[in-house]
């Protein structure tokens, strides 16, 4: 990566952390960079699109952290159950990727690097899980006859149901979520 978009980056990541994302704007992060308003702008198209990169790659590590911290040889059940609550752990102990419970903030995030980026750029919330789920359907512990980018997406919502948790009710939620995992895992290891 180029040394200045290095910088700009780090920069940002350092801000965003500390600050947050509303409260950090790209004047901040270029003084901290040492770069000119218009050096950030020859990288990144906007302080969102910087952001959802780091967003992005912030993820991406946690997924690798969870699935390492897993035994993949557990019943497919348990391994949904500790991947989820990994995964609600390390969002909210990471200051980059809380900002997803902030509804408000990562709703305009995501709409603007959905239209710079496509729709099929956005699919980042369990790739590196693929995997574990085309090898359960090869050993017959995960029904065939569904899509693994499908069951992907099932496991996508089943995340996005935990920026609802208000709507849903806090004293009922943690139940909830096992109960859907239950009740989505049966489904799908219910083989044909």
């Amino acid at each position: 990566m180029d040394n200045k978009k290095t910088q700009i980056y780090d920069s940002g990541k350092e801000l965003f952390s500390l600050n947050g994302f509303k409260d950090t704007n790209v004047s901040d992060i270029t003084k901290k960079a040492g770069v000119a308003v218009g050096t950030f702008y020859n990288y990144y198209s906007s302080k969102e699109k910087l952001f959802m990169d780091i967003f992005l790659d912030e993820n991406v590590k946690l997924k690798k952290s969870c699935l390492q911290s897993i035994d993949i040889n557990n019943s497919p059940l348990e391994v949904v159950r500790q991947m989820l609550a990994l995964n609600v752990q390390g969002m909210k102990a990471n200051p980059i990727l809380r900002e997803w419970y902030n509804r408000s903030v990562f709703n305009r995030i995501e709409q603007i690097y959905r239209e710079e980026n496509g729709l099929e750029n956005f699919d980042f919330l369990y790739d590196s899980f693929h995997e574990v789920i085309l090898t359960w359907q090869e050993e017959g512990k995960m029904r065939r006859d569904i899509d693994s980018k499908m069951i992907m997406t099932i496991f996508a919502a089943i995340i996005n149901v935990d920026t609802h948790k208000e709507e849903i009710g806090i004293q009922y939620f943690p139940e909830v979520l096992d109960y859907m995992s239950e009740f989505i895992m049966k489904g799908l290891t219910d083989c044909p």
